[in-house]
């Protein structure tokens, strides 16, 4: 072996023991593992499921702006003293809706939350501060469902035109079973209707029948503090561009000094509206309710003079995501007549 030979070998083997050093020296850490949301498709778009659980979340609401018009507005009756007397007033809201579901061996298992922020409208939210209150809170297993929600007397037809349910909300706390078919629904529940001086209950029953696109709803309940019922018959159905809904409701009247938490309004009501979809984004809606006997003696018998408003609704989808809504309406009560409406922005999420 020659010098050179021997100066290479040595090169090499010291590069050899170099680079292995170096690379002892340096040690790659491992990357943490990753846990990306997934995509819940079992229940419709935007769920994803919580890390870690098989639990599908789905997060949205909406942003509203409302100017309302017409005579001491959003308190028309004067119900309301030292609030809004002025022929305008608007507010603006907030809405968050949470949403949880998962399968379970006893069938889905769903959670809504939904909180309001509301601002301004006086007459409706007592005043200028801001108010903060449950919309919907509720736990529901299969059919069975408790809570906070809205029920079937707050499910009205298209515009803005209808007297479809008391003149005070229906939403209360309740206990109910609803089974959903395709062609066939049914629910009966049981409310917590709270009054001065304490609780009283109420019972709702629903039965919904679809034929091909035409529905029918038939609803009763009864309300056992005031000892009165009400029933009520809801169509919907496609005619031509459009969709023609009419309902019909009947009332035995008030009692014991109670409202009757279902329907206050008459003995009988009659409405009808034709949601006519000029567009896809335009929808125009005339509509109109009828109301025979709208006042009520002592003895909580129907009487006096009849009230009626028709008016016209128009919807416009400025783009997706956002929308306008304008409504007016002309209204005939016993002793009084008034124009009322609004201008309603709305950004959903």
């Amino acid at each position: 072996m020659n010098i050179k030979s021997l100066l290479l070998g040595s090169a090499a083997a010291l590069a050899a023991v170099s680079g292995a050093q170096a690379a002892d020296a340096i040690v790659a850490a491992e990357p943490e593992p990753l846990e990306y949301v997934r995509v819940c498709d079992a229940f419709g778009t935007g769920y994803f499921y919580i890390p870690g659980t098989e639990t599908c979340l789905k997060i949205g609401g909406y942003v509203r702006y409302e100017l309302g018009v017409g005579r001491d507005a959003y308190n028309p009756d004067g119900l309301i003293e030292a609030n809004n007397e002025s022929d305008w007033d608007s507010f603006v809201r907030a809405q968050l809706d949470v949403t949880a579901k998962s399968d379970t061996e006893l069938g889905t298992l769903t959670s809504v939350a939904s909180l309001r922020w509301e601002y301004g409208a006086d007459t409706v939210f007592t005043s200028n501060a801001n108010t903060v209150y449950i919309n919907e809170a509720y736990i529901q297993l299969g059919g069975f469902k408790i809570g906070r929600y809205y029920n079937p007397w707050d499910k009205g037809i298209n515009g803005e035109s209808d007297w479809n349910s008391a003149s005070t909300t229906t939403r209360m706390s309740s206990v109910g079973y609803f089974y959903t078919g395709d062609a066939f629904s049914a629910g009966v529940q049981v409310d917590e209707l709270s009054r001065e001086g304490g609780q009283e209950l109420g019972l709702e029953g629903i039965v919904t029948a679809k034929f091909g696109a035409v529905a029918i709803d038939l609803l009763g309940a009864y309300d056992f503090g005031a000892e009165e019922g009400a029933v009520r018959v809801l169509l919907s159905a496609p005619v031509g561009p459009g969709t023609f809904q009419a309902l019909a409701v009947y009332s035995t009247g008030l009692g014991d000094g109670y409202e009757n938490a279902y329907y206050d309004r008459g003995e009988w009501a009659l409405a009808a509206s034709y949601a006519f979809k000029v567009t896809d984004k335009l929808t125009i809606t005339p509509g109109g309710t009828y109301v025979w006997g709208a006042e009520a003696d002592a003895d909580g018998d129907w009487g006096g003079d009849d009230a009626w408003r028709a008016g016209l609704t128009v919807d416009y989808a400025i783009v997706p995501g956002f929308a306008a809504k304008v409504t007016a309406n002309y209204n005939e009560v016993p002793g009084d007549e008034f124009w009322d409406g609004f201008v309603r922005l709305d950004r959903t999420f």
